[in-house]
């Protein structure tokens, strides 16, 4: 039988098909199935179970429930998803409030040193605050909740597939992803905060979910509705979409990047709570913004939720303007598949550094700090200051944080251009280039040094042991070579170098991330202009076409590099060769409907397995035939009650006297019992336990000659723990083994038949990626 657990043993005798960097954590056989890198720590996984167990006990507590209990639970839910939206949009705007507060600060102090010439002191005070704030969001990354690490987009993909891992939605991470992205991003670091957003949406959804949080007594009983994986994953797919929104004001593009991108599995009750949700986070943030437009959120402005009506003139091009457009959708393309592959090899070298410990990673993150702020400072001195346009739309040059003239070094009259770009907060920066009516403000050799800047610092800056997102500086990167598309262009097109600007953060996004529809909407959101569409479709769909001849989205080779076993929805040519029974091996581990206590104690002692098949042998079946599948937590809860009986013999015990649906409510990892715990005596041992009605009597199952493919299929969209094999012949013993989803990876396949996979691996191009620690 197949492990019955990600967590499950492995055989040692068996050679590893990879040679993965966390050897000694890892088992042989399958070295995604164990453990993963999940935020900065590596730490073990294990797979979710959105399959509903149908014993007794459920179909006793589901009857017994009548519509006042059906009106609740609907009820609740849609609040819950009134509460997401609320939440999380109150953290949208303290994030951009406080992003822009701290940062607009820094910049407004060292604006007024440079213009009292005093650039030495400038710099210091510059570069200290930045490394100031960098080494805070570290130390508390690494020290608190390592899981809050990165983007967090990776870690909440996979739990929407079915892989769960311990503390990625604690109340600890919550706080430290808010509290570190706002002192990352205002590091000035290229870094964003839409992706820990997503995160952000998330935990709160999950916390929500759960009832709050019991480690530190935050609980609520009325929440304690949603007792099941199902449940929790609805509200996590509508946090991630309120994240989006939240992070760009783009409620529709938070709906479609939660289903394009996230979710795993979808139905129109889950588009409608979603689609709510993002509602009411539109709603706050118009109003929040509407209060800070009253001049009470200090330095708070335009700069803020970024890009929101940066591009609203009416637009007019013709058939001349199309090849520009598609020149832009393979440079986005090819650049935005060499930026993956780069950030791929960049964490690879990271994870050099930060296995020798944490005070390597914090180190790693202050020499990021220090070589960015030198950059930063240093790289507007090569520009030529040029004089203020006579028909500029604002005040020039800028004097303070934001505009589109930074003054920096220059003479009065005067502007540096390239600081007007690199001298400010990415969303500033963003604004400035998709700003309309300033074709002539920008240097064609400043765009290109703010290009080359943006595209190497945004890579060397995700790795860091800091609640860091890609998004804002993938636009960021994408529009400056779109500007300077666009100024090649010059003349010979009817487009402004804005247009040509947000042309190229749409190249650059479908290039890295590889999405279609969500980055269209979210673009055309945050521009608020519908009249983009078309061309912004064909940029997106020609750069996604061509940078996946080379290789996969960012989001997805983070999370196999972090060694996530994500189940992809459709399955390899090379799966159609086998059957479940090649793949499917011992040994099994199955119970009777009646089980002698001391048998079920030693073997959740002795195996780390979370599903066992029940089999009924005479004299309680003519034959032996498989009864069901009991879950081990369901085995622990009824080993805690101790509910044994004297004598094995079928009893007619009412279940709902003695426990209730709640005792089997389905635990995040790490929160529920251990066997180690309980303590049982000779006596109890020789006792025996009733399994049948605790027991799922429909689980799923398949038959042995089934094509892999087509079990990966059902495996993936029922989202399956473990998937029964029976046999084809009567006969033999009514259970062959357990899928689980380490079955279906390609390491596990390639483990058990190396010959014949090696042997057509380039025809195939099964692709196994390496596990590596890079935080």
């Amino acid at each position: 039988m197949a492990t019955h657990s990600i967590n499950g043993e492995a055989n040692d005798d068996q050679e590893s098909v990879t040679i993965p960097l966390l050897t000694s954590e890892r088992s042989n056989v399958n070295s995604t199935s164990q453990v993963a890198i999940v935020g900065a720590n590596v730490c073990p996984i294990e797979s979710l179970d959105y399959e509903i167990a149908e014993n007794d006990l459920f179909k006793q507590d589901w009857r017994s429930g009548g519509r006042i209990q059906i009106f609740q639970y609907v009820l609740v839910k849609w609040l819950l998803c009134f509460f997401i939206g609320l939440i999380v949009s109150l953290i949208g705007f303290f994030n951009n409030l406080a992003v822009e507060n701290i940062a607009g600060l820094k910049f407004v102090v060292t604006s007024n040193m440079m213009l009292a010439k005093r650039f030495e002191m400038a710099f210091f005070v510059f570069s200290v605050s930045n490394l100031i704030l960098t080494l805070f969001a570290s130390i508390i990354t690494a020290f608190i909740a390592p899981a809050a690490a990165g983007s967090g987009i990776p870690e909440v993909k996979a739990y929407l597939n079915g892989v769960d891992a311990p503390g990625i939605f604690s109340l600890r991470t919550l706080i430290v992803k808010i509290i570190g992205s706002i002192s990352a991003v205002s590091s000035s670091l290229f870094v964003g905060k839409a992706g820990p957003m997503v995160h952000t949406g998330a935990c709160v959804a999950a916390l929500l979910g759960q009832g709050g949080s019991k480690r530190f007594r935050l609980t609520w009983r009325w929440l304690h509705f949603f007792k099941n994986d199902r449940d929790r994953r609805d509200l996590v797919t509508c946090g991630s979409a309120a994240g989006i929104a939240a992070g760009f004001r783009a409620p529709v593009g938070g709906v479609l990047f939660a289903l394009e991108e996230m979710a795993s599995w979808w139905r129109s009750v889950l588009l409608w709570r979603s689609f709510f949700t993002t509602a009411v986070v539109a709603i706050v943030l118009r109003a929040l913004i509407d209060f800070c437009l009253s001049g009470k959120c200090g330095l708070f402005g335009k700069g803020g939720l970024i890009m929101f009506d940066v591009y609203s003139a009416s637009v007019t091009y013709h058939l001349i303007d199309v090849p520009p457009a598609l020149a832009l959708g393979v440079i986005g393309g090819i650049l935005g598949s060499l930026y993956n592959f780069l950030l791929d090899k960049v964490l690879r070298i990271y994870n050099l550094i930060n296995e020798k410990g944490i005070a390597y990673k914090i180190f790693l993150a202050c020499a990021i700090s220090v070589s960015t702020s030198c950059l930063l400072f240093g790289l507007p001195w090569l520009a030529s200051c040029q004089p203020c346009p006579s028909d500029a739309s604002e005040s020039c040059p800028t004097i303070g944080r934001s505009g589109n003239f930074k003054k920096f070094q220059c003479p009065p009259g005067h502007y540096n251009d390239l600081a007007s770009l690199i001298f400010n907060t990415n969303d500033d920066a963003v604004r400035n280039l998709f700003s309309k009516n300033t074709n002539s403000e920008f240097q064609y050799s400043s765009i290109l040094i703010f290009f080359v800047t943006c595209f190497f610092l945004s890579i060397f800056s995700c790795g860091i042991v800091a609640p860091v997102g890609l998004f804002v500086p993938v636009i960021v990167t994408g529009a400056s070579y779109g500007r300077f598309v666009g100024m090649l262009v010059g003349s010979h097109s009817n487009l402004d170098h804005g247009l040509y600007a947000v042309l190229g953060a749409a190249s650059f996004l479908g290039g890295s991330m590889r999405m279609t529809v969500s980055l269209c909407v979210i673009i055309l959101e945050l521009t608020n202009n519908l009249l983009l569409l078309p061309l912004i479709m064909l940029v997106l769909l020609i750069s996604k076409t061509v940078a996946d001849a080379f290789d996969g989205n960012i989001f997805d080779l983070i999370m196999k590099a972090k060694g996530f076993p994500y189940l992809e929805s459709h399955a390899e040519p090379y799966m159609r060769q086998f059957t479940v029974g090649d793949v499917v091996t011992g040994p099994l581990q199955v119970f009777q409907g009646i089980e002698k206590v001391g048998n079920i104690v030693h073997v959740l002692r002795t195996t780390r397995h979370n599903g066992f098949p029940v089999i009924d042998e005479p004299p309680l079946s003519e034959s032996p035939v498989l009864y069901g599948l009991i879950l081990r937590a369901h085995l622990i809860e009824l080993l805690k009650k101790k509910a044994f009986m004297s004598a094995p013999v079928p009893t007619s015990i009412d279940a709902l006297k003695l426990f209730s649906a709640g005792d089997f409510a389905e635990r995040r990892s790490g929160n529920g019992d251990k066997i180690e715990e309980l303590r049982f005596t000779e006596e109890e041992m020789e006792m025996f336990l009733d399994l049948h009605p605790f027991t799922n009597a429909s689980p799923y199952s398949v038959v042995e000659t089934m094509s892999l493919a087509k079990a990966l299929i059902l495996f993936r969209e029922v989202g399956l723990r473990h998937l029964l094999v029976t046999p084809k012949i009567s006969g033999r013993s009514p259970v062959v083994g357990i899928l689980t989803r380490h079955d279906f990876m390609p390491e596990h396949i390639l483990g058990l038949h190396p010959l014949l996979i090696r042997s057509r691996w380039k025809r195939l191009r099964i692709r196994v990626p390496r596990v590596f620690k890079f935080f």
